[in-house]
């Protein structure tokens, strides 16, 4: 096997949450691209259904399950889905997050109900993602021997104070804690890393902080990007590609950071 040959995903099995839109599209698109066959979740099944299409346009099979990965035996329900109708799963990215609607807070004024929403989503699902991602992967074998993968989708946020953001950077630091400690309990058999994006030009992002207009400019200065631009799906996309390929095989509780070179 050449080089270039371990940076592929060929016969691969993954799941990819939070899949119908933005990076986690992206990401389902560049696993395909890469050669896995890839089985995508999200609420909405319009969305997820066309980027199951999108995927088998590239030549590999390509699966929709609606999923709400705070919803009571949801992420079972994936897991099982996954196995029965790929044959097994080989990668699992935790992609589903964010601001539960769309509103940054400080940390002094969040209610009860917004920060458990925030925990529920950013950290819970993650967390049992991870139990069910490892619980099939470990029932799966690859012919090559490689090793499975569960790859956790953090935050830039995750690092130092966030002023009115602590509830979402409070849950992304602790994605990372997960990872770490997960990438001990589960190997050999399982890898388990994080990305770490910084600012993204997705809905969520676009919602909560007003990016447009005169206000996009005012953002774009404050943000300090030495590669000086917003990052895109696709940015993430190669970090999560890397992370799955057998080239990445002995690189485990990482948290990888894209962010354009900002501090």
């Amino acid at each position: 096997m050449g080089i270039l040959d371990e940076f592929g995903l060929g016969g691969m099995r993954a799941v990819v949450t939070g899949g119908g839109k933005g990076i986690g599209r992206g990401i389902a698109l560049c696993l395909a691209e890469a050669g896995a066959d890839v089985m995508v979740s999200a609420r909405s099944s319009n969305e997820i259904e066309a980027v199951a299409a999108e995927i088998s346009a590239l030549g590999r099979r390509g699966f929709a399950h609606a999923t709400d990965v705070t919803g009571h035996g949801e992420l079972e329900a994936l897991g099982a889905a996954a196995a029965a109708q790929m044959g097994g799963v080989d990668l699992w990215v935790n992609n589903a997050g964010g601001l539960p609607d769309a509103t940054p807070r400080y940390l002094t004024r969040t209610p009860e109900d917004r920060w458990d929403a925030q925990i529920n989503l950013n950290l819970k699902a993650v967390w049992q993602g991870c139990v069910v991602a490892a619980e099939h992967i470990n029932a799966s074998e690859r012919a090559d021997g490689a090793t499975g993968s569960i790859i956790n989708i953090s935050s830039e946020s995750s690092k130092g104070p966030q002023v009115k953001n602590g509830p979402y950077g409070a849950s992304k630091a602790a994605v990372n804690s997960l990872t770490a400690t997960l990438s001990v309990e589960l190997a050999p058999q399982v890898r388990v890393n994080a990305v770490s994006p910084g600012p993204v030009l997705t809905d969520n992002f676009i919602e909560s902080t007003g990016y447009e207009g005169e206000r996009k400019d005012m953002i774009d200065k404050q943000m300090k990007i030495p590669l000086r631009r917003i990052g895109n799906d696709r940015d993430i996309a190669a970090a999560v590609v890397f992370l799955a390929s057998p080239a990445a095989n002995w690189i485990t509780g990482q948290v990888v950071s894209v962010n354009g070179g900002r501090a």
